[in-house]
């Protein structure tokens, strides 16, 4: 599988969520789709951005755009993190980091002095359509999900 490009279309993908639920890239046409990539359930910088995309979750449901978060974790522990900060949105599992790799999101990282893989904090907006309108990748979460808020408002 290629990897996903800014102005063509993203391929389809299926991987378990939140709910006890499969979703489906191709059965979100006609909505803009965030999926954002984030390390960890659970840590401190990825529980500050599932909670600044749930605070601002209807301007999100405004402009017809849904939200997703994507991680290696386990369906349990994104039930018990979605539960815990009351997120309104699903998160997927990615265990087999077989969509990681086709966003091109999987890292070396420095971890305590030992080189390990990782997810780099990266999101990505999808059209109605299904094209790749817009990348951010090295995410910092101050301020983020403004600047995804006003991408929306261009497509």
């Amino acid at each position: 599988m290629s990897k996903v490009e800014v102005g063509k279309k993203v391929p389809d993908f299926k991987l378990p969520a939140t709910g006890e639920q499969t979703i489906t890239l191709s059965d979100l046409r006609d909505k803009n789709v965030v999926v954002y990539f984030y390390p960890r359930d659970n840590t401190p910088g990825c529980t500050l951005e599932g909670q600044d995309f749930r605070d601002q979750i209807n301007k999100f449901r405004r402009r017809k755009t849904v939200v997703l978060g994507i991680s290696r974790d386990s369906i349990k522990s994104h039930d018990n993190f979605k539960a815990k900060q009351k997120l309104p949105f699903d998160l997927l599992s990615d265990a087999d980091e077989k969509v990681c790799r086709l966003f091109d999101v999987i890292r070396e990282k420095n971890l305590y002095g030992r080189k390990v893989l990782g997810i780099e904090r990266s999101t990505f907006l999808i059209d109605g359509k299904g094209v790749l309108r817009r990348e951010w990748r090295k995410v910092k979460v101050k301020g983020h999900v403004d600047e995804v808020l006003e991408a929306i408002k261009q497509i």
